[in-house]
C-alpha cells in the first residue's frame, strides 16, 4: 500500500452512538406538546394552528412553543407540506448525592456517576439545596437534546 492509500484511523473515529441530535418531520405532522427545534433551539409546542391555503400557496401552520431549556418563547410559520427539524430528547432521573463548586454530583440507577450539570440557578436549584441540608435524598429529571442538558424537575426520593 502506497502511502496516498494509506487511511488514518483518526479520521473514521465518531463520537457517541451516531445518532443524529434532529430528524425531520412534516410541518403537518407536528402535535401540541410534542418538541420542535425553532431558531436552533429545543422547543416543546404549547399552540398550533393551521390557516387554510390562499390563492396561490400552500396551508401555513402557526407554531408557538417554548425553549425546554430557557423558558423562553418562539414563534415560527411553516408552510404544512414543508420538512421541520424535531430534536431528539431524552428525559433521565439522577439522584442528587452533592453539589461541589456550582456542580451536581448526581447517581443515576445503574451506579454510574455524573458530575458534568451545573447546579440550576432558579427556584429548581434552591429547592435541591434545600432538601441536600435537610438530609434529603432530592431526585432530579435531566433533559437532554441538541447536545444540551439541563434538570427540568425535583422530587424527593422514596427510599
Amino acid at each position: 500500500m502506497s502511502d496516498n492509500e494509506a487511511l488514518d484511523v483518526e479520521d473514521y473515529a465518531q463520537a457517541g452512538s451516531g445518532a443524529s441530535l434532529t430528524f425531520p418531520i412534516q410541518c403537518s405532522a407536528l402535535r401540541k406538546n410534542g418538541f420542535v427545534v425553532i431558531k436552533g433551539f429545543p422547543c416543546k409546542i404549547v399552540d398550533m394552528s393551521t390557516s387554510k391555503t390562499g390563492k396561490h400557496g400552500h396551508a401555513k401552520v402557526n407554531i408557538t412553543a417554548i425553549d425546554i431549556f430557557t423558558g423562553k418563547k418562539y414563534e415560527e410559520i411553516c408552510p404544512s407540506t414543508h420538512n421541520i427539524d424535531v430534536p431528539n430528547v431524552s428525559r433521565k432521573e439522577y439522584t442528587v448525592m452533592d453539589v461541589q463548586d456550582g456542580y451536581l454530583s448526581l447517581l443515576d440507577a445503574g451506579g454510574e456517576v455524573k458530575e458534568d450539570l451545573a447546579l440550576p440557578e432558579d427556584d429548581i436549584g434552591k429547592e435541591i439545596t434545600q432538601m441536600l441540608k435537610e438530609g434529603k435524598e432530592p431526585l432530579v429529571s435531566v433533559i437532554s437534546a441538541l447536545g444540551k442538558e439541563g434538570v427540568v424537575s425535583v422530587k424527593v426520593s422514596n427510599n
